[in-house]
């Protein structure tokens, strides 16, 4: 079979749903219907708004359509016949592309399967029967602009997924029922963390615990930085666009960046921190001694994303980023990342996430010299080997400017995030005219490293809000202990005692002295995902203790107050 049966698969299946909306909809225009990551959707111009009760009679049709076993036919055909066929069709969308493939001199393949007909480059399995009408769902109805731009009319997007079998599809759904549980814009809200409001578009509000967790994070990765050698950095969020004229983001980024005229002058937002790591380096001559140069910053970027791509913290147009731009002599290239790699996996330790390593190598479209490429490349492998890390390769996909290493981890649920990168770059420095004294008294430019370990702190919290589902471990939970008093009247003196001792060793501690029942106050602070409650009464009062009861184990029984407090202050530190 072939290596990419699955996107064959799922392609053919967007085939077979779009014949079932035809044949529900015989007016019905088609935008396009690709594969994408578990499954697959196609965009329809329809004379109707779909509802969701719509889903379960497509799939009827759909499995008629399978039972039939209609073959893939592939047909190749001139511009001229495919304008005459499709016009006939009244597909106006597949004329615009067409007119597309004619200005390319791209050969026009179409795909039939009965009485539906695509204009599509294939491949597709042989019949529908190859399709298991037990293994596929369609998952819902979304809004789309035609070729995804604003302008444009907007067309019903429906998304599908497909599998071989049965028991894959359902061990797919009753995954996503659980990230649904874990959505972290659903769990931002029931924890107080953060919210998202219409009038500030792609940002996120920070709450006072959400913004707990991010200042601990904050702290945790410059405590890092600063043991690998980081020299810590800000700077603005503002500057004149011959800057970015200058680094190239200008003429290739400029659709993606907040810009606006003042006193005759353009001014961006900045969507990205090195060409202001660039200017520091800049302020004077640099040795070769003063390299590595290590700059780090938690840079704030905004970038102008589309509003349909927008997705709570996970895609965002106001980023924060633990950024780090190191300036090496071509020499250190191999050690830097070394060190790089280690810093990774000491921070992804912490949160028992295990790391998943990609080398990309020179695209086709490269600047530089080859040999120099091949040189970086070869410090990169070395650096992996060293680190004993196994990695894949993903051919021609690095940057034009150089080869880089990506980092995606896989969360509770399996799902797969890219989030660092540690990329080699040769082209700024050439643009900014960077140069260094090296030990021989030549001028030399040095090469840059960018390096995101947390990629964005948003995204970063959105992940780690679903891989925990919320219950974050006790270094990062907004409130670490909940004391209950069994009655405020005789034990909540005690229970302010505790909170005294809780508060002066450091420990995020409340009080729940409401006038509810025990066994409710204890639910809500589950709810709350409250790593420990602490229960006092006569006999925790009598023993300067408390009832612990954890929140992965349930009741612990009496411990003394003073033991409790060096119990969870060596969890805190030790980041559990």
């Amino acid at each position: 079979m072939p290596a990419n049966k699955p996107e064959i698969l799922r392609h053919s299946t967007a085939h077979v749903m779009a014949a079932a909306v035809l044949e529900m909809f015989p007016e019905t225009k088609f935008g396009t219907g690709p594969a994408i990551e578990n499954g697959f959707y196609y965009d329809f111009d329809l004379p109707r708004t779909l509802i969701p009760e719509d889903l379960p009679l497509l799939e009827e049709k759909m499995r008629a359509i399978i039972k039939v076993g209609y073959k893939f036919e592939e047909a190749k055909i001139s511009t001229a016949a495919a304008k005459t066929d499709f016009k006939k069709l009244g597909q106006t969308y597949k004329l615009e592309l067409i007119d597309d493939l004619e200005k390319e001199n791209e050969q026009i393949c179409i795909y039939k399967a009965g009485p539906f007909v695509d204009l599509c480059a294939g491949p597709h399995v042989a019949s529908t029967k190859d399709i298991n009408p037990e293994a596929f769902k369609l998952t819902k109805i979304s809004g789309a602009y035609w070729r995804a731009d604003e302008k444009n009319k907007q067309m019903q997007r429906v998304y599908g997924v497909v599998f071989e079998s049965k028991k894959e599809l359902k061990e797919y759904l009753h995954m996503m029922e659980e990230a649904e549980k874990r959505d972290h814009k659903k769990l931002g809200r029931e924890l107080d963390l953060f919210s998202f409001h219409s009038e500030a578009p792609g940002s996120a509000f920070w709450h006072p615990k959400g913004m707990i967790i991010w200042n601990e994070l904050e702290n945790f990765g410059k405590s890092i930085r600063k043991k690998y050698g980081g020299l810590e950095i800000q700077t603005p969020q503002l500057a004149k666009n011959i800057l970015w004229k200058k680094s190239g983001h200008w003429d290739h980024y400029k659709d993606s960046m907040f810009y606006f005229d003042v006193e005759k002058e353009t001014y961006c937002l900045k969507p990205m921190d090195c060409p202001f790591n660039i200017k520091i380096y800049q302020t004077r001559q640099r040795s070769y001694r003063e390299l590595p140069l290590r700059y780090t910053e938690i840079g704030r970027v905004l970038r102008n994303e589309k509003s349909g791509e927008l997705n709570g913290l996970f895609r965002v147009r106001a980023i924060t980023q633990d950024d780090a731009h190191i300036f090496v002599a071509e020499r250190q290239i191999e050690e830097e990342i070394v060190s790089l790699l280690k810093m990774v996996k000491e921070y992804y330790k912490v949160f028992e996430i295990e790391p998943a390593f990609f080398l990309s190598t020179r695209p086709d479209d490269f600047l530089g010299e080859i040999n120099t490429w091949d040189e970086a490349e070869t410090d990169l492998k070395n650096a992996l080997a060293k680190e004993e890390i196994k990695y894949e390769v993903k051919e021609r996909d690095g940057a034009f400017y150089g080869p880089k290493i990506d980092i995606d981890i896989k969360d509770a649920l399996g799902r797969k995030w890219q989030l660092a990168t540690i990329q080699l770059d040769f082209q700024l420095p050439q643009r900014f005219e960077l140069e260094y004294i090296d030990s021989d008294g030549s001028r030399k430019a040095p090469v840059i490293i960018h390096a995101a370990i947390f990629g964005s702190l948003e995204r970063f919290i959105g992940i780690i809000t679903e891989h925990y589902a919320g219950a974050f471990p006790v270094w990062l939970s907004p409130i670490q202990a909940l004391i209950i008093p069994i009655s405020e009247e005789k034990f909540g003196k005690y229970a302010k005692e505790v909170l005294e001792k809780l508060k002066v060793a450091g420990i995020r501690s409340e009080i729940d002295a409401i006038n509810e029942s025990l066994g409710k106050r204890i639910r809500n602070g589950e709810k709350q995902k409250i790593p420990y409650m602490l229960v006092v009464g006569e006999k925790e009062m009598d023993a300067k203790s408390v009832a612990v009861r954890y929140r992965d184990k349930g009741d612990e029984g009496m411990i003394k107050l003073e033991d409790f407090v060096e119990r969870i202050k060596k969890e805190i530190a030790d980041k559990k």
